[in-house]
């Protein structure tokens, strides 16, 4: 898994689950459930405490999911999702000493940008796919179609307000070679234990094809 890029990740399932965990008993069942919904790449989201402990039992007892840490704000949250064995990393939006410490850490990452400058700030520290968020409120579809023109060589992960309704048109534009979303995991259903019901939610998902 060390050997792969952040392309590569955004190429191995075309929806990316934006998941919120408050128990660490549900990381297992809830990936094992995604991933047998051809769901391999999650992103656990360091929105609440059992956020890096979860990722450390997914890694150890879900081999098959490439499980990554998100809303990764600061070098101390990186060094932390690293620890916690995180395969790639994502921010909500990206500082200069954020940026520096992940070119650092050689961690597949996907930093987070809202406007044309923050998308020349991030190439200008090296980083050519990135995640525009939150999608919706940034312009969508129109925004991504007007980066295309300025930024030709740079791909998309845009997440934020995206269903899997309107999955499939940000998949069909051609800077885009993944989504995230939180509808893969839905609360409910995670509290609720139903393992076969985001499975079949992960099915209908991981069915989606990107154009790139």
């Amino acid at each position: 898994m060390s050997a792969m890029n952040i392309r590569d990740l955004m190429h191995a399932s075309p929806v990316m689950p934006v998941i919120v965990l408050d128990r660490v008993a549900d990381a297992v069942p809830l990936a094992r459930a995604l991933v047998a919904g051809g769901i391999r790449v999650l992103e656990v989201t360091l929105r609440t405490a059992a956020a890096l402990e979860s990722v450390r039992a997914i890694r150890a007892e879900v081999p098959q999911a490439l499980v990554g840490v998100g809303t990764v704000t600061t070098p101390a949250e990186l060094d932390a999702a690293q620890a916690a064995g995180a395969v790639f990393g994502v921010s909500p939006g990206a500082s200069p000493a954020l940026l520096r410490a992940i070119a650092a850490s050689g961690l597949p990452f996907l930093p987070g940008v809202m406007t044309p400058s923050d998308v020349i700030a991030a190439r200008e520290a090296g980083f050519e796919a990135l995640k525009l968020f939150p999608a919706a409120q940034a312009g969508g579809i129109g925004m991504l179609k007007a980066l295309a023109g300025p930024f030709p060589g740079l791909v998309f992960c845009p997440t934020g307000g995206i269903d899997a309704g309107s999955a499939p048109d940000f998949l069909a534009l051609p800077n885009v070679l993944c989504v995230g979303g939180s509808w893969l995991a839905p609360k409910a259903l995670v509290e609720a234990g139903d393992w076969a019901g985001i499975e079949r939610i992960a099915r209908a998902a991981a069915a989606l094809r990107p154009a790139a």
